[in-house]
């Protein structure tokens, strides 16, 4: 039988991530309802593996599932045809990778973009502006794809210390978004970030290395990581040397 959910307040703590619903449940992961997406809220409840996901007329939600979708970034499988694309993408005037330059666009962006067998989007008005608040606050961050000064894609994420946990991402031209993540991965190399969290399974995250994580593996992950001293988010292209292996050629225009 599956336990009622505990209706939080503003101010309330959170329930321990393990009395989340099972996979048994009608919604495996669900934890609780209520409380607000206050700084204050959304830091208690990522520093405990737990996330808010409720769409528009829904009361806030939040979940914690188990196992939980990790990438570790030492395993983030470069597909040829993409470490081709990064390649052209390294030594292309007006190509560049920015991190926090506009972080209000990527999330508007991220909200207004269609996925595959869903309608609507759960990053509704309220979750734009927490989330904003939270960027505010310096724990929230994009990281994005420019083409010769225009934003095509990019991601956003939130970060305690080092442990960072995966939100969205959008395109507007191919693999832009993709370029977007491996910035990332080569950024977590180079900082010591181990993990990202990308919450659930999904066969295009499985396809790029991320693998299912026991949750109280990955809460242990949390503790420690969110602990470390935070990094500055700012994307170095030297950071490609990462994944490419060598030093980025000096740059000259190519055709992306």
């Amino acid at each position: 039988m599956t336990n009622p959910l505990p209706l939080l307040q503003p101010g309330d703590t959170f329930p321990p991530a393990q009395n989340a619903w099972d996979a048994d449940s009608p919604a495996a992961g669900l934890l609780a309802v209520g409380a607000d997406l206050s700084v204050q809220t959304l830091v208690a409840a990522y520093s405990g593996g737990i996330f808010p996901w409720f769409s528009s007329g829904q009361p806030i939600l939040w979940w914690s599932p188990n196992p939980r979708m990790t990438l570790e970034v030492a395993k983030f499988k470069l597909h040829r045809s993409m470490r081709r694309h990064l390649q052209k993408f390294v030594i292309t005037g007006g190509a560049e990778i920015r991190m926090d330059s506009a972080f209000e666009q990527v999330i508007q962006a991220c909200a207004s973009s269609p996925r595959e067998a869903q309608t609507g989007t759960w990053i509704v008005p309220g979750m734009v502006c927490a989330y904003r608040a939270l960027h505010e606050a310096g724990f929230a961050h994009s990281v994005e794809t420019w083409i010769d000064g225009e934003l095509v894609g990019g991601l956003y994420c939130v970060a305690l210390g080092k442990a960072v946990f995966g939100e969205s991402m959008f395109t507007l031209v191919p693999d832009a978004s993709k370029t977007a993540l491996a910035a990332l991965v080569c950024f977590a190399r180079a900082k010591g970030i181990q993990m990202i969290d990308c919450q659930q399974k999904t066969g295009h995250l499985a396809s790029l290395g991320a693998h299912e994580t026991d949750r109280a593996k990955f809460l242990l992950h949390v503790q420690s990581a969110r602990q470390a001293s935070a990094p500055t988010w700012q994307f170095d292209p030297l950071y490609w040397r990462e994944l490419l292996g060598n030093e980025p050629p000096q740059t000259r225009h190519l055709p992306l």
